[in-house]
Formats: structure tokens, sequence, C-alpha cells
């Protein structure tokens, strides 16, 4: 594959780390446009692959005369679908994150209130628990499951 025909893989990792300053204020106003920024360019590529999955669908399907040929093709457009329903889930957190941040909520534990942490953030922008709450819920997640 050429670097022109290379799939865009939807990331929000295409940033440059922010540099926190000695006694800055959490999620101050520099911080939170970061964020912002970052979670806005990941929305827009996932949804260049939601258009790009409409476009492939539209100019590959055909109704081949081999039954394998189409089983291949369904199969294909199936995998493509279940990305692309994560990846809709996966902008409706954007979405809920985007709006935490015009709310003032983006940063903190939905649990305890604690600050989640910028790195933590830049890891997973969409995280809603700091990492010992997340813990704590995947522990209990084992032992219910």
């Amino acid at each position: 594959m050429t670097d022109s025909t290379k799939p865009i893989v939807a990331s929000p990792f295409s940033f440059a780390p922010y540099q926190e300053k000695e006694g800055e204020e959490y999620m101050n106003e520099a911080q939170l446009k970061h964020f912002e920024t970052i979670l806005k360019n990941w929305k827009a590529e996932l949804m260049h692959e939601v258009d790009r999955t409409v476009h492939h669908m539209q100019d590959d399907a055909a109704n081949f005369p081999d039954p394998n040929d189409r089983a291949t093709q369904e199969s294909e457009f199936s995998l493509e679908l279940r990305t692309r329903d994560r990846e809709r889930r996966l902008i409706k957190k954007i979405d809920d994150s985007l709006k935490e941040i015009e709310s003032g909520d983006y940063g903190f534990c939905e649990s305890c209130g604690i600050e989640i942490g910028i790195r933590r953030l830049e890891a997973r922008p969409t995280a809603t628990l700091c990492i010992d709450c997340k813990t704590l819920d995947e522990i209990r997640e084992k032992q219910m499951g």
C-alpha cells in the first residue's frame, strides 16, 4: 500500500503532550482547550472512517454469482459494520466528554471526584474514572462475571 492508500486509523494520539507548568491549576483553560482539540480531532477522524465505509460499501457492493465470493463480501461488510458500531459508541463517549468540558466536569472522577490526571486523560481522553476507581470497578466486574 502506498501512503495515499493507507487507511486512516482513528486515534487521539497524534498530538504533542501537554506541558504542565509549575503551580498550574488542574483543568485550567489551556488544559481544557488541549483536550477539546484532541477529542474533536479524534471525532473528525472517526467520522471520516464512517464516510469511507459508506462509500466503500456502496461502491464495492456486488452480486457475485459465486456463493463463496458473496459469503466473503458479506463477511467483510459484517466485520466493517461491527467496527463502525464500536466507533459509533466511541463517538458518543467523545460527545459526552466534550459536554463535560463545557460544563466544567471534565477531568474529574465521576465516582470519587478526584482528578483523573493529565497523562491518563491523554492516554484515554474519554476516561470518566480515576485509576483507583477504575481498578476497583474491574475487580468487581471480574468477581461478578
